[in-house]
């Protein structure tokens, strides 16, 4: 296995993975959903995540999203499918991804060779993936491959996503992180998202939350006070949990190797600066409150 220098992967993945998922906070995403009869955002996400396994049940769900309210999958999981199909929901979810990517980088960058380099790239990385025990990646890997390179990247950057997130979420098990658990102490490291948008968006009410953090205080993981703050205890937990998410994920950049994983970072950072400066996240979603 080629050697990479230390965290390449957890460099690349953080330049790419944002280029999938900001295709969630997209008003395109809501209007082609909205098209289907698919109005609800909760039911959007849920939808457009998890059509690739087919019409599956509330539990599904719940598993292989893991840190949202089961309450809240229940509301929308399964009924959602009679609402559309699962073929019409991937449908919806593709052209959204090319309207997203065509408004933020601009048909320059779509049509450039860097971005035919980046969807070669990706998907070169994506051949060392491997579908035992990811369940959401193996689903998306028995999707074919778009043609037009922009959403050959995105269908790329959605592989390398769910496969590093399926890794993950062994890390937290291991951890003994409960869905909640996991949610605080990623933002008490200060690169999670708001609290008010993580409790809207995941379902969970204050109550859950602050019932979380006591849970964290007892095992010593995180510190008294209002805003969840990690103890030297819980600063380690948590990089171990990364360190061990990056030995889980390391085999599609190994398969890359180091030049390759160095090019990819590099053009996706450039396409990462442009869509977040043309707002494809919004500020709602980030911050401690």
């Amino acid at each position: 296995m080629t050697t990479l220098p230390a965290r390449a992967e957890r460099r690349c993945h953080n330049a790419v993975n944002p280029l999938h998922s900001c295709i969630f906070f997209s008003p395109d995403l809501g209007a082609e959903m909205g098209r289907i009869g698919i109005e609800d955002p909760s039911a959007a996400y849920f939808a457009t995540r998890a059509a690739a396994f087919g019409p599956v049940g509330a539990g599904a769900v719940t598993a292989t999203f893991h840190n949202f309210n089961p309450e809240l999958v229940a509301r929308h999981v399964p009924a959602v499918w009679k609402t559309a199909s699962p073929d019409t929901v991937l449908a919806a979810r593709l052209r959204a991804a090319d309207t997203t990517l065509r408004r933020l980088l601009g048909e320059e960058a779509v049509a450039s060779d860097a971005m035919a380099e980046a969807a070669r790239l990706a998907l070169r990385a994506t051949e060392a993936c491997t579908p035992h025990a990811r369940p959401l990646y193996a689903a998306h890997a028995d999707l074919p491959v778009p043609e037009e390179p922009h959403l050959a990247f995105w269908h790329a950057a959605t592989l390398l996503r769910e496969h590093r997130g399926d890794a993950h979420l062994a890390a937290l098990l291991a951890a003994d992180l409960d869905p909640l658990e996991s949610l605080v102490s990623h933002t008490a490291t200060g690169k999670g998202m708001a609290i008010r948008w993580i409790l809207s968006s995941r379902g969970w009410r204050r109550a859950d939350w602050e019932a979380a953090c006591e849970r964290l205080r007892e095992r010593g993981l995180l510190e008294a006070g209002e805003q969840p703050v990690l103890t030297e205890a819980g600063t380690a937990l948590r990089a171990e949990i990364e360190e061990a998410t990056d030995r889980m994920d390391v085999a599609p950049y190994a398969h890359l190797g180091a030049d390759g994983v160095e090019r990819l970072t590099e053009l996706a950072r450039g396409f990462l600066r442009t869509a977040t400066a043309a707002g494809a996240f919004p500020a709602s979603a980030t911050g401690r409150g």
